[in-house]
């Protein structure tokens, strides 16, 4: 589950539309709490105003018809049907007897609770909460005026109710329009990922289909579209000159290795001057047309001519059969090949380009690792992932030279006999599968690993 939910957060759509609806959902209780807090204020305003107004009516009452005027005041005001369930009225004498009003005690209050207080008082017989206001009189008796809550209260919590299932509403609207515009967005980007993908396996002539809209990301897939058209002109212009290159020279070199060959064996004396020049002659005739054969080799993967031969192949078995190929010159460079871990891959692929592929990784390794190296060729499955990988513990390359790896005719050592062909050979056999050819640091040494989908992923 979390899993899941960490490679749904990677989606940018996902986060775009959680981020948007986020931002809304806020908006929208933002607006529920002002609202809230106006109507709460609005009728905690009121009361305010009310009681304070009852308290200055009493209070002049007071002064013109003393307490006898102020206790038929308030008998008034419980009696007049207005209001009568909330209001509270209490007035004392001297000695704090009761004198009108329908409080039971007297609450208990600082002595002069003039900005108003929450108390819990008992009014004919019953407990609330209620806003009251003391005033203390001439005479030396007390008036408190106030308010019941609970009325105010069932507004609040009605407002609070009403606030909750707007806000649950918002949260709601907020996963499914999170959902709504992540399949929207996926559905536009999705084509040119898709197309994108295909492309990087090597079909080069894939194109982002129109998808009829005349919005931003229509001309995203025009433009997509134009610059693809553009590589694919660059890349056939650049494949074809290296292809016919070695295409029509091949014949003619063919030729003139034949006539060397007669050349040589027509001197006769293994002692002829003219026999040494006409060997080397032929040696580096014939590594050209290696050479030429490597440039169409890989012409033929990058064109995808090998495809429709693709089945189930086992690269723990390919990894066997080269490990003993290589044994021996293994064991004459004095390098100790070990055949580590062994453990069951299959892929879905063409067997002789893959085991070519394995040869040559493991050819490079014994080459150059060095005398005394240990050489490593090892398969697994990891995360639906097929991998057959090669390591070496010898003096490695800079981490810097990774990314130039594999390009044609790239070398890092001319020292060393090479063409600058074989990598870029298994680059193109690995694009053909849908895989990656990745390097990485052994510690000491390279370690370079061919990745495969699976054939049972």
């Amino acid at each position: 589950m979390t899993r899941a939910l960490r490679q749904l957060w990677r989606s940018v759509g996902f986060r775009l539309a959680f981020y948007y609806g986020l931002l809304v959902a806020i908006t929208m209780l933002a607006a529920l709490a002002i609202v809230y807090m106006q109507t709460v204020g609005v009728l905690q305003q009121r009361m305010v105003r009310q009681v304070a107004a009852s308290v200055q009516q009493l209070v002049v009452r007071y002064e013109a018809r003393g307490a006898e005027g102020v206790a038929g005041e308030i008998a008034h005001a419980l009696s007049d049907g207005r209001n009568s369930d909330n209001e509270i009225y209490l007035l004392t004498d001297r000695e704090g007897h009761k004198r009108a009003g329908n409080l039971d005690q007297m609450p208990s209050l600082a002595p002069d609770a003039g900005d108003g207080v929450h108390r819990r008082v008992v009014r004919a017989g019953q407990t609330v909460i209620a806003y009251l206001v003391m005033r203390p009189l001439p005479d030396g008796g007390m008036l408190v005026v106030g308010h019941d809550l609970r009325d105010q209260e069932s507004i609040e919590s009605l407002v609070a109710s009403a606030s909750a299932a707007a806000g649950i509403v918002a949260v709601l609207l907020l996963i499914g329009g999170t959902f709504v515009f992540r399949q929207e967005l996926e559905r536009s980007v999705g084509a040119v990922r898709r197309t994108a993908a295909r492309i990087a396996a090597g079909e080069l002539q894939e194109r982002v289909a129109p998808s009829g809209q005349e919005d931003e990301f229509a001309l995203l897939e025009g433009d997509i579209n134009a610059m693809l058209d553009r590589i694919q002109s660059l890349m056939d212009g650049v494949r074809h000159v290296s292809n016919t290159i070695a295409h029509d020279l091949r014949t003619p070199l063919t030729r003139v290795l034949v006539r060397l060959r007669a050349v040589e064996a027509g001197l006769g004396d293994a002692h002829h001057p003219q026999r040494e020049p006409v060997a080397t002659a032929i040696r580096e005739l014939e590594e050209l047309a290696v050479m030429f054969e490597k440039l169409l080799q890989i012409a033929e993967v990058e064109a995808g001519a090998r495809r429709q031969q693709f089945a189930p192949v086992a690269l723990h078995v390919i990894a066997d059969d080269v490990a003993e190929l290589y044994e021996a010159v293994a064991e004459v460079r004095g390098i100790a090949l070990l055949r580590e871990p062994a453990d069951r891959a299959i892929a879905l692929g063409d067997r002789d380009l893959l085991a070519g592929a394995a040869a040559n990784l493991l050819d490079n390794a014994l080459k150059y690792g060095g005398a005394g190296a240990t050489v490593r060729i090892g398969t697994h499955t990891v995360d639906g992932r097929a991998q057959l990988f090669v390591q070496d513990d010898g003096p490695g390359i800079p981490s810097a030279e990774y990314e130039r790896l594999g390009v044609r005719f790239h070398r890092l050592d001319h020292s060393t006999p090479g063409h600058g062909l074989g990598l870029a050979s298994v680059q193109a056999v690995v694009a053909l599968h849908g895989g990656r050819l990745q390097f990485g640091d052994a510690r000491p040494g390279l370690r370079a690993c061919i990745d495969l989908p699976a054939a049972d992923a």
